[in-house]
């Protein structure tokens, strides 16, 4: 990402873009507004006086279960609560980066989960539709991203909980080989499988954020040497890339429309030079139900199961019943149980990197279906474990991994996901920027604002937020008489005004959809902004606009609107 504004602009419209979307269980703490512009103020400074900050201009959130100074650290569970004396390793090179941290966001208590809705803090709606679960554990993270709440968000991921949820809310999950980021300063899920995750709404910086973050701390025991992540460095593609997908049986119980999607998403790879091949990937399967079906359940135990089990009389309040029922199960396992998974394990690995032998990663939905609130509280294990079939088996087998957009199916994002063996994170990334189309920004002012009457198009579209903006003085803005009301843009020569909009970002394919619907009298356009910037923007026919009233002196549609009512 290229801030195209100050870090002091860009904290105060994250706030105001807060308080517009109005999701309060994205968050388990948010920080002052003063104190982050502060915060953003000095960043500023900084960068004024030649200092190289690389994200400097942007802001963040952080998953509840990474220490981040100046915040508690809950883990979803109010009775765990506690105040770090100092930022986890990640936390901290987010902020020597330049980033200012806004908040803590929820998730699955304990990390524990792949639905977004195992949390007393409430469960966090999808940023697509509300009546949707937002995927997990890292669900407020993910949403935060994907509603232009935050530009990055850190999650982690043991079973694909920074990758379901990118997928569920159509913005990329980066989650780099297993310890290439330090995990000191975060609450353990599985202490030997876990890692720390990147959101973002764009590849690249989801990808450089996440490079940023890695390399040895010299504190968490299992952090990749320097040697081993240099090599990370020099896994680029070949000239023809070879990618291997599941076989067709391996396709079956997807959502409705979600394997002619996959197909698709194949398909746009193979048009890059890619070349796809089928592989039986049952091995990696059978290894992804052992995340939860064999005694590797015990590391959860290890890690939180004490606080759960002297506290049993909180369960159905403060800690959740789905989670204290799992992490309570690996207290009977035995070391004979472990030892004897560890080996199943190790022989379904060899069986597996036979069958990608050849290929440079393996290309998979990232879950396998998009279910509502109401069918995860009907089916809270049995919805949850679907969420895992593709994602479980990436850390039990030390692979990088990430999801990115693939499209929408039915109106909501769908997800794929690429995976590769470890060290191979920058041939994840390049496979990621191949299957991505460039994104395309537009201007709107009117009925496709947030929370206006056909905002669900942009969505629907594969729309994201970028930011609010205003145009140069040099525009008129006229309530047209149509059906729903909405207003008409139109440059003119003399009395003008600046008036507000919104900038939001659309795939390539789903631009040219979105610009082919659009109805008479409405056209697209360049639009000059107040930075002296242009983009393109909706604008009216001027023959539209004779005998409509003037609203431009308002300063914007929802200013007039909200003129209206006091009227």
């Amino acid at each position: 990402m290229t801030p195209t504004s100050t870090a002091v602009d860009r904290v105060a419209a994250a706030y105001e873009r807060i308080r517009a979307v109005d999701r309060p269980e994205i968050w388990i703490s948010l920080r002052d507004e003063q104190d982050a512009l502060d915060e953003a103020a000095s960043i500023d400074e900084r960068v004024a006086a030649g200092e190289t900050l690389p994200l400097a201009g942007t802001v963040a959130g952080v998953k509840d279960n990474i220490d981040a100074a100046g915040f508690d650290t809950t883990a979803a569970a109010p009775s765990y609560r506690y105040r770090p004396d100092a930022d986890s390793t990640a936390v901290s090179r987010l902020r020597e980066a330049g980033s200012v941290i806004i908040g803590k966001t929820n998730l699955d208590q304990f990390a524990t989960g792949l639905v977004g809705t195992r949390s007393p803090f409430g469960a966090v709606r999808n940023a697509w539709r509300p009546d949707r679960i937002s995927g997990g554990s890292s669900s407020g993270s993910a949403v935060a991203v994907a509603l232009g709440l935050v530009d990055v968000a850190l999650g982690t991921d043991t079973a694909g909980s920074g990758r379901v949820p990118a997928a569920l809310n159509g913005i990329v999950g980066v989650k780099l080989t297993r310890g290439r980021i330090p995990t000191t300063g975060v609450v353990p899920a599985c202490r030997t499988l876990d890692c720390v995750t990147v959101f973002a709404r764009e590849a690249a910086l989801a990808y450089n954020t996440a490079e940023l973050l890695a390399g040895p701390d010299g504190i968490d025991p299992l952090e990749r040497t320097l040697e081993e992540a240099a090599r990370a460095t020099g896994t680029a593609l070949p000239a023809r890339p070879r990618v291997g997908i599941p076989t067709a049986e391996h396709l079956d119980g997807l959502a409705p429309g979600w394997a002619d999607a996959f197909h698709a998403a194949a398909g746009r790879l193979a048009d890059t030079g890619v070349e796809i091949v089928e592989v039986d990937i049952a091995p990696l399967l059978q290894a992804a139900r052992m995340l939860y079906e064999s005694s590797f359940v015990a590391e959860r135990y290890a890690a939180v199961g004490e606080h759960i089990d002297a506290h049993r009389e909180l369960i159905g309040t403060d800690l959740d019943p789905s989670v204290s029922t799992i992490v309570l199960g690996g207290a009977d396992r035995t070391a004979v149980e472990l030892y004897r998974d560890r080996e199943r394990l190790d022989r379904l690995g060899a069986v597996a990197k036979a069958a990608l032998s050849g290929c440079d990663a393996l290309l998979t939905p990232t879950t396998t279906w998009h279910p509502t609130l109401a069918e995860i509280a009907a089916d809270p294990i049995g919805g949850n474990s679907r969420m895992g079939r593709y994602t479980n088996f990436a850390n039990l087998l030390d692979m990088a991994s990430s999801s990115v957009p693939a499209g929408t199916v039915d109106g909501l994002p769908f997800g794929v996901m690429i995976t590769a063996p470890a060290f191979h994170d920058l041939a994840v990334h390049q496979l990621a920027q191949r299957l991505l189309a460039p994104a395309l920004e537009i201007l709107v002012v009117g009925a496709h604002l947030t929370d206006q009457p056909l905002n669900h198009q942009l969505v629907a579209a594969g729309g994201s937020f970028v930011r609010s903006t205003t145009t140069s003085s040099d525009y008129a803005l006229f309530a047209l008489d149509t059906t729903p009301p909405k207003p008409g843009l139109l440059r003119v020569a003399g009395d003008g005004a600046s008036v507000a909009g919104e900038i939001w970002s659309l795939p390539a394919s789903g631009f040219g959809t979105f610009v082919a619907a659009l109805p008479a009298p409405m056209t697209i356009g360049r639009v000059t902004l107040a930075d002296g910037d242009s983009v393109s923007g909706f604008l009216c026919e001027p023959i539209a606009t004779e005998g409509a009233e003037n609203i431009s002196a308002h300063g914007g549609w929802l200013a007039w609107q909200r003129s209206r009512v006091v009227e």
